[in-house]
């Protein structure tokens, strides 16, 4: 196959949710698995809403995860190329006038439906004679433009759900133009995707309907059917309760979730491993990631993010995670002790701002819990000379038990609480040389260190 060149088509009329990161990664894993171009669209054609700050969000948002554009576009800047491929269209007879109002429309469906006639538009527009148009300009009506269809089956074979068709002959001829001239998402889609040299469409199921009426325009915008791009349409995330999503849940945007401390490469893998054939799992890259997911292995059942799953997923990840990929993020929390305290406190870890509470359990100060006082003090006349590592633990522990004859809970328990204050952490083996004789001391002691 040849290098695909895809797009991520944002709207910057707000921020992106883990709703939107699910096309935007199948996208970015999709061409660096074949060696392609991703394309970052900011489809910005509505001038109102669209701002530069919600498209620099979704840049920083789509950087967070891991993408970053090889081209970056905006809609606003073309409208030229729309302006051309209308005219175009309207010299072929393919984009035609229409007068009705939503009330005459609304109407119209509803005598359709009354006759157990399906709601398609009856292309009433075509039978207008130049007079009627002119009549209907004196009233001040403005035209909206439909694309006329050719009311035939069109076929494609779908990266995601296979071999698709969508009979036109059931569809509306689509509005391309609304009467205040500005365009719908369809034909500068179109138009971008020609001009730009996009191979390979991957989007959500929700634009099945759409792709025959896109594979007419690209047939006429492109110059034949060797132009019509390949379609993907993969299934959609929704709430565990099987809520759709939306901007309205401010909590699930790429924002919010990494002002809640997670891993971008957990949120990463939830949204694209979830409904698909791949177990869940932590993947610790994109370029791994991308070795994984394949579009075929897509289910075609909603794919259902868990709030819950990904907070486990998250510890998961960072279980599994080396140093060398959280250095820098461990010194900006100010820990230190580089690997060894990493891999000491890794396995109790949710977020990885959680390390710094463990690194003040290491460097103090620690109110130490003492529970049995002779105990203690026998225990801290056995504390070894250092140097420590490892081993350290379990000749002092050997020690306490001869002296003490406690084992199990009784003996590990009292130390526990002694030199960390708490009743649960890391393993004392891997602690203990990092909190160091000296700390170890005064805490056996009673003593804040």
């Amino acid at each position: 196959m040849a290098a695909p060149v895809v797009r991520f088509a944002p709207s910057p009329t707000g921020r992106l949710h883990i709703g939107n990161a699910r096309p935007a990664l199948l996208n970015w894993l999709y061409a660096k698995a074949h060696g392609g171009t991703f394309i970052l669209r900011f489809d910005d054609t509505d001038l109102a809403r669209s701002t530069k700050e919600f498209a620099d969000a979704i840049a920083d948002d789509l950087g967070w995860l891991g993408i970053r554009p090889d081209v970056t576009v905006k809609q606003s800047d073309r409208f030229a190329l729309y302006d051309a491929a209308s005219d175009r269209l309207r010299a072929e007879g393919r984009l035609y006038p229409c007068y009705e109002t939503e009330d005459e429309l609304d109407r119209r469906r509803k005598r359709q439906a009354a006759r157990g006639l399906p709601p398609i538009y009856d292309r009433a527009a075509l039978k207008l004679t130049d007079d009627d148009k002119a009549a209907f300009e004196a009233e001040g009506r403005k035209p909206h433009w439909r694309f006329l269809l050719d009311h035939r089956s069109v076929e494609w074979n779908d990266l995601v759900r296979g071999a698709s068709h969508i009979d036109c002959a059931s569809l509306s001829d689509p509005v391309l133009i609304r009467a205040d001239g500005t365009y719908l998402y369809t034909l500068p889609s179109v138009v971008d995707d020609v001009e730009l040299g996009v191979t390979d469409v991957i989007r959500g199921e929700d634009h099945v309907t759409n792709t025959a009426v896109q594979i007419q325009l690209f047939e006429l915008l492109g110059a034949g059917a060797g132009a019509v791009p390949r379609f993907g349409h993969h299934n959609l995330l929704t709430t565990a309760s099987g809520e759709g999503l939306s901007k309205r849940l401010g909590h699930l945007s790429l924002a919010s979730l990494r002002e809640q401390g997670l891993e971008p490469m957990a949120v990463n893998c939830l949204a694209v491993l979830v409904g698909s054939a791949e177990a869940v799992r932590p993947v610790l890259s994109l370029d791994a990631l991308a070795e994984i997911v394949r579009l075929d292995r897509l289910s075609r059942a909603p794919a259902k993010f868990d709030e819950h799953e990904l907070t486990a997923l998250n510890a998961r990840l960072l279980h599994e995670t080396p140093y060398e990929a959280v250095a820098e993020k461990l010194h900006a929390l100010g820990v230190g002790d580089g690997e060894a305290f990493w891999l000491a406190v890794r396995g109790n870890v949710e977020k990885l701002s959680q390390a710094a509470e463990w690194w003040t359990v290491v460097s103090g100060p620690v109110d130490p819990v003492i529970e049995d006082s002779p105990f203690i003090a026998k225990a801290a006349v056995s504390l070894p000379p250092e140097p420590w590592d490892q081993t350290t633990w379990a000749v002092w522990t050997d020690a306490v038990k001869a002296e003490t004859g406690a084992k199990g809970r009784a003996l590990f328990m009292p130390l526990r609480l002694a030199l960390t204050g708490l009743a649960h952490g890391p393993e004392l083996k891997a602690l203990l040389p990092l909190i160091g004789r000296e700390r170890a001391v005064k805490r056996l002691s009673g003593t804040l260190g």
